[in-house]
């Protein structure tokens, strides 16, 4: 059935008439990813970037006039599960609702994006997703008929059953598997941990994470492991992971090996601040808040000591349910952690880009690039939270996705 529907899909756009686009913004500021360019105008067309020019005269009369605001690349979001959704209905909680229909929640799940791109994520390396919901949800968005940011989808993560025996040729096959149905990137849980659980206990061993990532590598495709804890990260790192997902208590030793390989680490620092934020939503018992504050901790303990040995560090919300709209928050605890605000800008533009293979396509304004354009009302080179706040437009491939001009931001977020 989604096969017939995406084929449906497909042969309306192919039939829709095609006709070029072009744009011209001005802008007060603009960042391109690594500096920052005054009174810039960008001319866009055909969802990609032509130019970019700081202007010494006026800007030529058909430019839109963007000049109160500051541009910055489309930003990416490393972790998320999009599919997860909750309608927010008096007397339910997100765990435990009925089960749905995958073509109900695919959906439904569009509000999960329409909230992402509002914080200025344009593109989500989505981690995990039940009946191949994150697929249809990936093909959608890249056909046009559904909005939301691009996606990079991982399908069912990959995880050992309780009390299974060791079995690294079927962690294999079951990384190959998940490539064949489709998936971008495999996404492997070594680890527990999830919610409100900050249990580190390990439950892959180094053999058959080294299984997966060489399977996945030998397919031409990247794998992301999951753990909570010092153990489980440093044998992800060992086996090759291309990316590190959570993780407290690094080590010296692990920090060096990550330095070495180039591995980014993808901490989900706010995504248990999000938990205890939202613990009546989900209706956690008071006794969970103080393991995941000192999980916070020691989650940005780490972050700090890596960046400072020069590790990769890319920004991911992990979000889930009510989280989507929060996605940026992770970058306040990055210039917590030491980061200037350009520092954790590149956690989500030029590292996120490179871990994705789309450093020529994604991750900052220049000629080439898609037209992932962000406008800001605020110094995000000065103030991060601005980033946080301050979305006012967002245009991805060239179309405007959100446009908010004009609208000031309230006392409280300034």
């Amino acid at each position: 059935m989604r096969t017939l529907v995406l084929a449906l899909l497909a042969t309306v756009a192919a039939a829709m008439p095609q006709s070029s686009t072009r744009s011209v913004l001005h802008f007060g500021h603009l960042w391109d990813g690594s500096k920052l360019v005054d009174n810039a105008v960008v001319v866009v067309e055909d969802g990609r970037i032509v130019s970019v020019t700081d202007r010494q005269t006026s800007a030529p009369r058909d430019a839109v006039d963007l000049r109160r605001y500051t541009a910055i690349p489309g930003l990416i979001d490393l972790h998320t599960h999009v599919t997860y959704y909750w309608d927010r209905k008096p007397g339910t909680r997100p765990l435990g609702q009925p089960r749905r229909r995958p073509a109900v929640t695919v959906f439904l799940a569009q509000e999960n994006a329409r909230r992402t791109l509002e914080t200025g994520v344009t593109t989500i390396r989505d981690l995990g997703a039940s009946n191949e919901t994150d697929y249809a949800m990936r093909d959608l968005v890249a056909m046009g008929a559904m909005t939301g940011p691009r996606m990079f989808v991982a399908g069912q993560g990959i995880s050992a059953g309780r009390g299974a025996a060791p079995d690294p040729p079927a962690m294999a096959k079951a990384a190959e598997d998940r490539i064949k149905a489709g998936s971008d990137w495999v996404k492997v849980y070594a680890s527990r941990g999830s919610f409100d659980s900050v249990d580190t206990t390990q439950t892959l061993t180094f053999d058959e994470m080294k299984a997966i990532v060489d399977a996945a590598h030998a397919q031409g495709r990247k794998a992301a492991i999951h753990s909570y804890g010092a153990s489980g990260v440093k044998d992800a790192v060992r086996a090759g992971a291309d990316s590190v997902e959570h993780g407290i208590d690094l080590d010296d030793e692990t920090i060096a090996e990550m330095v070495r390989r180039g591995t980014v680490w993808v901490p989900t620092i706010d995504h248990n601040r999000y938990y205890v934020d939202a613990k009546d939503e989900f209706g956690f018992k008071p006794e969970a808040i103080g393991p995941l504050q000192d999980y916070i901790a020691k989650n940005l303990e780490s972050t700090a000591r890596a960046f400072k040995a020069g590790v990769r560090i890319g920004m991911g919300s992990d979000a889930v349910y009510s989280m989507f709209g929060q996605n940026t928050r992770e970058l306040e605890w990055f210039v917590k952690a030491g980061m200037t605000p350009a520092q954790a800008l590149a956690t989500a533009t030029t590292t996120a880009a490179d871990l994705l293979g789309e450093k020529d396509r994604l991750g900052r304004l220049a000629p080439g690039f898609a037209a992932d354009i962000v406008a800001i009302d605020g110094k995000p080179l000065e103030n991060i939270k601005d980033v946080i706040t301050g979305v006012r437009w967002v245009m991805k491939d060239g179309r405007v996705v959100v446009d908010r001009l004009g609208q000031p931001r309230p006392a409280n977020e300034r």
